[in-house]
């Protein structure tokens, strides 16, 4: 209803799209039950699955990097969707897609199928997870997109603090499959009604922003590549996989250094509070300064927290403060950056294909991580995730360098 106060402002006729505190924690909580489902689902369900089942762990585990492979493939048609249609319907198409999966998941009896349903939960993630819906809401809000994605950050930024407790309560009551067909029923009813109320109707591709040089009347397509989008794309894919090898080796390194029981419990929940309190620090403090300084400053703070872990074993807690806070700060930069770098109109056509090379670098990463691992011991390991962190923070300065040029040319 036009009058109605409580919805968007972006779905009251006549009044140009804003972002509003409720819409955005509505789409943190589409982000919370979608990577429950999804990304921090197998953790909890592969044994139970296995010891249900009988089916090999290797590939039960596998099966999320098959998702996130599947997830890669259509991101840039998913960023032009985005572009030319607006983000709503794209949106709520993924998250019945991710529904679909998890139901078939769900009611799988033989590997082919169970495999079958991670791929269609995949096609579902690269069209609901937080690209597309950066993307979305950077081409639907402009300027005011930053502050939205950080408070949709901040408000799911407890999602592996919420969903591993809660998945394994309902493995324990009503196991596995029930537990799959719960986010399965969460996707559909939940998340596709959050997207359809708080992403706003309409796109705005065509308007024309300084950054682009857009012509008012014609709306061009965006070009194939946009000037520095190959680094770009490397330097989220770099800090991508570190995060991925993270969070899937990280009890490993911590035993191989000596840090065991409930200390290294202790040590992991650090990483969720930081997360979450850098992304308030941006909000509060970080919008007026250009994303380029957030960007070195999240790969700076990942580096040195791998530093200190790999040379200072005793100041873990540091390390797992420095990461969190790190990698807090890549999920926001991830979708702000490119917008001060592209600019409105071309912003969630680039969005898309910025996702892919990440995502694919995020399928790998877990089998390439688990023979390292096997054969040069978890030690040298974390060394190598060191040195890929060195090599992303080298690829970040080579971006602010990069950002920084045209406005050096015109002092």
């Amino acid at each position: 209803m036009p009058g109605d106060p409580s919805a968007p402002a972006a779905l009251r006729p006549g009044t140009p799209p804003v972002p509003t505190l409720a819409g955005n924690a509505a789409l943190g909580v589409t982000q919370i039950i979608l990577w429950g489902g999804t990304f921090f689902l197998i953790a909890v369900v592969a044994g139970p699955i296995v010891a249900s089942t009988g089916w090999p762990q290797g590939i039960v585990v596998g099966a999320l990097s098959l998702a996130i492979f599947v997830s890669g493939l259509p991101a840039p048609l998913v960023g032009r969707l985005i572009r030319r249609h607006g983000g709503r319907p794209v949106l709520v198409a993924g998250s019945l897609l991710v529904a679909a999966g998890l139901a078939l998941m769900a009611a799988a009896t033989s590997l082919p199928i169970f495999l079958l349903a991670w791929a269609v939960a995949g096609i579902g993630m690269s069209a609901s997870l937080f690209d597309p819906l950066f993307a979305a809401i950077g081409q639907a809000y402009g300027t005011a997109a930053r502050g939205a994605m950080t408070q949709i950050a901040i408000a799911s930024g407890f999602a592996v603090s919420l969903c591993w407790p809660a998945t394994s309560f309902l493995v324990e009551r009503i196991g596995w499959r029930g537990a799959c067909l719960t986010y399965a029923v969460l996707a559909a009813v939940v998340v596709a009604p959050l997207y359809a109320w708080a992403v706003p109707r309409a796109a705005r591709a065509g308007v024309p922003e300084a950054a682009t040089g857009a012509d008012p009347a014609a709306g061009p397509p965006a070009p194939a590549r946009l000037p520095g989008e190959h680094l770009l794309a490397a330097t989220f894919t770099t800090a991508a996989m570190i995060m991925t090898a993270v969070s899937v080796q990280l009890p490993l390194l911590l035993q191989a250094l000596g840090i065991l029981g409930g200390t290294a419990v202790a040590l992991t929940t650090l990483i969720g509070p930081s997360q979450v309190g850098v992304r308030v620090i941006e909000l509060a403090f970080g919008r007026r300064a250009h994303p380029v300084w957030s960007l070195l400053m999240s790969s700076a703070s990942v580096g040195l927290g791998l530093l200190l872990l790999a040379t200072l074993p005793a100041a873990a807690w540091l390390a797992m403060i420095l990461y969190g806070a790190g990698n807090g700060m890549r999920t926001v930069v991830r979708g702000t950056l490119p917008y001060a770098l592209y600019g409105q109109r071309d912003y969630a056509a680039a969005m898309g294909r910025l996702a892919r090379l990440p995502l694919l670098g995020q399928a790998v990463t877990p089998l390439a991580c688990g023979y390292l691992a096997e054969w040069f011991g978890p030690v040298t390991l974390l060394h190598l995730m060191l040195a890929v962190a060195l090599v992303n923070l080298g690829l970040s300065l080579l971006v602010v360098r990069h950002a920084l040029r045209p406005a050096a040319g015109t002092a």
